[in-house]
């Protein structure tokens, strides 16, 4: 009879003590959200700023409250914004960003499917070691080099020349992320390949690639992002007009005594639609990926 007491008291202190766990979970969660609900308004304000002041004349920008709605909207400066070279910024920076995404992500790919499955031992492991010291050199500490080695390579002012250093500065990183998602694939997938005749180019491409998907999709949308909004390496290694990137190309819209700060926004707005589109396609990947090496 002692022991069925003792076992019900225990039971009943398992179930207070859960009800416990479960209530402060349940005040972590209030704070949580309400965290996340202040710091979605805090980046909003300036999101709504942007979109709003975008449809307001330079008079109107002036002389009115900042966040009102306008009160004659107008598409003026969205038409400035496209009748000045528009078109011609957007596909410099699609050739950069493409041109730097796709042979930065194919080359990190395969280096980290040799980190990983190589039998190179200590080659490779020196090999690795040098990709992650790339995380440790800031591109500032590099501009000089980096601008003297184009200029020996008769590069400069060529979209050719902000797309290399974009390559080398987006492969640490990459071979980083994607390291660390093939090492978690099963090496028995592999084994059993293997076992079928499978070489390691069959192994990578059928098996491999398929499986890192979500981080190929992570390292993409990262680094697009950081090509897409670079601003130094144009600036530093180009001069034609003709080879600015959207960036620089807001400098279009800078006078010398004022600068049209609507058509200033008309260009951040046109200029956010590819990447906020790109997001939203890639999302799930995206989270997939990022969230890849918590679920493990």
């Amino acid at each position: 009879m002692a022991v069925v007491t003792t076992e019900a008291s225990t039971a009943a202190g398992g179930v207070r003590s859960g009800v416990s766990i479960g209530r402060r979970l349940a005040r972590m969660n209030w704070l949580g959200g309400t965290a996340g609900w202040l710091w979605l308004v805090i980046v909003l304000i300036p999101l709504y700023w942007i979109v709003v002041t975008s449809f307001k004349d330079q008079g109107e920008y002036f002389i009115q409250n900042p966040f009102a709605l306008p009160a004659d909207p107008t598409i003026a400066n969205y038409k400035l914004v496209i009748e000045s070279d528009f078109p011609r910024y957007f596909l410099n920076s699609v050739i950069v960003t493409a041109g730097t995404i796709l042979p930065a992500v194919a080359i990190s790919f395969m280096a980290a499917y040799a980190i990983v499955r190589g039998a190179g031992g200590r080659f490779l492991t020196g090999v690795n070691w040098l990709f992650l010291m790339g995380l440790a050199i800031p591109l500032q500490a590099t501009i000089i080099p980096v601008y003297l080695l184009i200029i020996r390579m008769r590069l400069y002012d060529s979209l050719l020349a902000i797309i290399l250093p974009s390559i080398a500065f987006a492969i640490p990183l990459s071979v980083l992320v994607l390291t660390n998602f093939i090492r978690d694939v099963p090496k028995e997938l592999f084994e059993s390949m293997r076992v079928d005749g499978a070489s390691e180019w069959g192994m990578l491409r059928t098996l491999a690639l398929p499986l890192t998907k979500p981080a190929l999709v992570t390292v993409s949308i990262y680094n697009g992002l950081a090509v897409w909004n670079g601003f130094l390496l144009p600036l530093i290694l180009t001069q034609s007009p003709d080879k600015r990137t959207l960036p620089l190309a807001l400098w279009t819209f800078q006078g010398q005594y004022s600068v049209n700060v609507p058509a200033v926004l008309a260009a951040v707005v046109l200029t956010t639609l590819p990447i906020v589109i790109l997001y939203a396609v890639g999302r799930r990947q995206l989270l997939s990926g990022l969230t890849a090496g918590f679920s493990r």
